[in-house]
């Protein structure tokens, strides 16, 4: 076996189960939610039955749009795939590896936001420039928060790409467990909920436009660019939850299939803990948003600064 071949058959297991697995990680969060609120809830593979409905169906588009409504949902699409493959699970190398990936990382996952945004504003529609106005300005915030706490967990590593800094425990800061590693899991939780558009930062379920952040931004997307929409923002959500998991479940116990198991149920465990905090919180106001994602790019910021000490 060539060491291509090899790094294949290591990556592309962990890949193909992001593909499969994605949209279950929405179906936990909205059973949770219903379970603690006395509800059965829809099923757990609700997601998959939506997907594939809208892929059966046509798309209409406005005559004031351009190419670039269109391409949003591809170009979204492509973008979270290629973030994909830069992203490791249960320690196994990612597809792609290379020293500073974690910054092509922040390009693949900017380039789909941007795309996005740029549909929004593509319609002329007043309510989804508002919610691309939004969109644009928590993640500016996110952002540094993400860099920050990848960067700590880089200054652990024997390397410079994210698969050699989730590869093995024990030449990473998962080793010994400082306070630096709740600090980062902490601000990753929190740009996981602001980025995939959770409470508190926003509410997935309300139809109310002057409150919503991404929905409103897709309301004039529907059939298969819907779907593309949609399984992209599962993708993400399972892109920024495996950089959570594999801190806080760090198996390495060189069982591929050991490892591949204890990181899925992580993110389920991850899904699942999503769902309680939504049943237990509201939606933030506006103007605290801001509060919450500066909070979390301090504790990134404390968290290089002990690192470095």
């Amino acid at each position: 076996m060539t060491p291509m071949t090899g790094h294949l058959a290591a990556a592309l297991p962990g890949f193909l189960l992001a593909l499969a697995l994605s949209p279950l990680l929405l179906g936990i969060i909205n059973k949770t939610k219903a379970f603690v609120g006395g509800r059965r809830g829809p099923p757990f593979f609700q997601l998959y039955y939506d997907i594939a409905k809208l892929f059966r169906k046509g798309a209409v588009y406005s005559g004031t749009t351009s190419w670039v409504f269109r391409a949003g949902p591809i170009v979204a699409l492509a973008s979270v795939l290629g973030a994909l493959m830069i992203v490791p699970l249960a320690g196994k190398p990612a597809l792609l590896s290379f020293g500073g990936d974690l910054i092509l990382l922040a390009y693949f996952l900017g380039m789909m936001r941007l795309f996005i945004v740029l549909a929004a504003l593509d319609t002329g529609s007043a309510f989804e420039g508002m919610g691309a106005s939004r969109e644009v300005q928590f993640s500016a915030m996110a952002e540094p928060a993400l860099l920050l706490a990848l960067v700590t967990l880089l200054h652990h590593s024997v390397g410079m790409s994210l698969s050699e800094v989730y590869g093995k425990a024990e030449t990473s800061m998962l080793e010994s467990v400082g306070p630096e590693v709740f600090l980062v899991a902490a601000a990753l939780l929190v740009v996981f909920l602001s980025e995939n558009s959770r409470i508190p930062v926003d509410d997935p379920d309300t139809h109310l436009e002057l409150t919503m952040i991404h929905e409103v931004m897709v309301l004039d997307h529907g059939g298969p660019d819907f779907a593309m929409i949609t399984y992209a923002a599962a993708l993400k959500m399972w892109v920024l939850g495996a950089l959570i998991v594999g801190i806080i479940v760090p198996v390495r116990s060189g069982s591929t299939i050991l490892d591949l198991g204890a990181a899925v149920v992580g993110m389920f465990g991850l899904a699942f803990a999503v769902g309680l905090i939504e049943s237990g919180m509201a939606r933030l106001r506006m103007l605290r948003v801001p509060h919450l994602l500066s909070a979390a790019v301090v504790l990134a910021g404390l968290a290089l600064i002990l690192a470095l000490e």
